[in-house]
């Protein structure tokens, strides 16, 4: 499988892997425009846009949007991170110069019609008071916060309602002008694919668009704060967070490794010693996150009030621990299931057309799987030790804690442990 490149004079971006065996492809636009490129009175509107585009374009209705790509058997879809938009279809080989127009006609041709414009809303603000009813999701939201607070990587996607509430057409439109241009835009695709005949369309489709220029969003400075939100649940919700390494630090695989090992499946030292040890939680979980500039290594679970203390204490415990004594079976157990999901992920065609796009974006260029596999066989477990050494010592963490959270150390508390 090779990866084809082409660039318009706009700065559009063209990028492509035929996968030998598909009779299907996805093909989607990344938009370089994502939460944290909203200013704060813009907050929501990002994801707000990602709504208004399946609702009607100068073309085509909404209901012809669905009905366009549903009657070949495809699905369409889109989403909404911090720093990206993306919209994609999946659909057949002899589709995909449909699946393209329809993408591409969503994204340059919303009509924002002010009626759909209100129905959206009211989906929208259904889907916030869906997440604050939903506490092993919001808490991550509440953990950005603690951790980036007054900022826009720390703000949520969705947006407060009582912004929200207030979008109108303009402010639609004025965001689609900012950062909308064919420069911030990467068409990808993957699986049955023609790149010549994809990057010919592209080009009737996006050619004639001016550059809008890239604008510089705020930086995001760690702070590591405390958000802890009481309410009566079953359970405790715990979040914890570190600051972790941005796309292209040095050490991005080490913390994916090392985040692997302590808490990425049953066979983790968080998952062996705080659940099936002791028994104090149903999940637990690590995972490592990165951004354009930074990123964060985040630690979830939940657990009865009576015994938050204990899980929190363990929790910091096993972090120590892990820079003391993580050992060569636990690291390259980790580095086998890096690699596993990631060569499994790639099987699927929009997977592989994301990753494209993604790479692109961070890199400028889409490194080979054999050069991703050998940047996860460099880490060792040298590094790993030192990379949870350094994680522990600056005790720098960001805390969220949701429910019947009376009995949860604070902060400061944890951060003592982990310094001790």
């Amino acid at each position: 499988m090779t990866t084809r490149l082409t660039s318009l004079p706009n700065g559009l971006r063209i990028v492509s892997e035929r996968m030998p065996g598909l009779a299907s492809a996805s093909v989607g636009i990344w938009v370089n425009a994502g939460g944290r490129h909203e200013a704060p009175d813009q907050n929501g509107i990002a994801h707000f846009l990602e709504h208004m585009a399946f609702k009607g374009t100068k073309r085509r209705s909404a209901l012809q949007i669905a009905e366009e790509i549903e009657d070949v058997g495809g699905y369409i879809n889109a989403y909404t991170s911090r720093e990206m938009t993306a919209y994609y279809a999946r659909v057949l080989q002899g589709d995909v110069p449909l699946a393209l127009d329809v993408v591409a006609d969503i994204v340059l041709n919303p009509v924002f019609d002010p009626r759909e414009i209100e129905v959206e809303r009211h989906v929208i603000l259904q889907e916030i008071g869906q997440a604050l009813d939903t506490p092993d999701d919001i808490i991550f939201d509440w953990l950005q916060e603690a951790a980036f607070p007054d900022q826009a990587l720390g703000r949520t996607i969705l947006g407060p309602a009582e912004r929200v509430a207030k979008f109108q057409r303009a402010d639609l439109q004025r965001f689609v002008a900012e950062h909308y241009g064919p420069d911030q835009m990467i068409i990808a695709a993957a699986g049955a694919v023609d790149h010549e005949a994809l990057a010919r369309q592209a080009e009737d489709l996006f050619g004639h668009l001016a550059p809008v220029g890239r604008r510089g969003v705020q930086g995001g400075r760690w702070q590591g704060r405390e958000r802890r939100e009481v309410k009566d649940l079953e359970q405790v919700h715990f979040a914890m967070g570190f600051q972790g390494p941005a796309y292209r630090d040095k050490d991005l695989y080490t913390s994916q490794v090392y985040t692997t090992a302590l808490g990425g499946g049953m066979s983790s030292r968080l998952f062996q010693k705080v659940r099936e040890e002791r028994g104090l939680c149903y999940s637990i979980y690590a995972q490592s996150g990165s951004y354009d500039d930074t990123g964060m290594i985040t630690i979830y679970a939940g657990t009865s009030a009576e015994e938050i203390g204990d899980l929190c204490g363990l929790t910091i415990d096993e972090l120590k621990r892990a820079a003391e004594d993580m050992s060569e079976a636990e690291v390259a157990r980790a580095r086998a299931q890096m690699k596993a999901g990631l060569l499994m992920g790639l099987e699927s065609p929009s997977s592989r057309a994301e990753r494209l796009a993604r790479y692109l974006a961070i890199w400028g260029r889409v490194p080979s799987l054999k050069e991703a596999t050998a940047r996860i066989d460099a880490v060792n477990l040298r590094k790993v030790r030192d990379y949870a050494e350094r994680l522990v010592s600056k005790a720098d963490t960001a805390l969220a804690l949701y429910g019947p959270v009376g009995h949860a150390p604070d902060l400061g508390a944890l951060r003592d442990r982990l310094a001790a």
